[in-house]
């Protein structure tokens, strides 16, 4: 089954940086790739980065050119790294495959805090 551990969370001033970690493990096809969700107090959970099966990177409009996904293989590791942080990211963050069909499976780790001051 897969197991993800997400940390790196913290408490940052707006327009600093914070690099998130995920170590996962489990099924192959459902850690192959994976994404960064979020879930802001009020809000859904949304995709907001994620590697593609094709080894390309997908990110939301309001995060582009601030935050940049990134793997180590050997570490069985995905990274975030989120720069020029702004209030509006503050959210938990999760790690998770963005494929439906590992999606459906439930699995989510306990995510990290990211809280963005002014």
């Amino acid at each position: 089954q897969v197991q993800l551990m997400e940390s790196g969370g913290g408490l940052v001033q707006a327009g600093g940086s914070l690099r998130l970690s995920c170590a996962a493990s489990g099924d192959i096809m459902c850690i192959s790739a994976l994404g960064w969700y979020r879930q802001a107090p009020g809000k859904e959970r949304e995709l907001v980065a994620t590697e593609t099966t094709s080894n390309g990177t997908y990110y939301i409009d309001s995060v582009k050119g601030r935050f940049t996904i990134s793997r180590d293989n050997a570490k069985n590791t995905v990274y975030l790294q989120m720069n020029r942080l702004k209030s509006e990211d503050t959210a938990v963050y999760y790690c998770n495959s963005p494929l439906r069909r590992c999606l459906e499976r439930g699995y989510w780790g306990q995510g990290t805090q990211v809280t963005v001051s002014s």
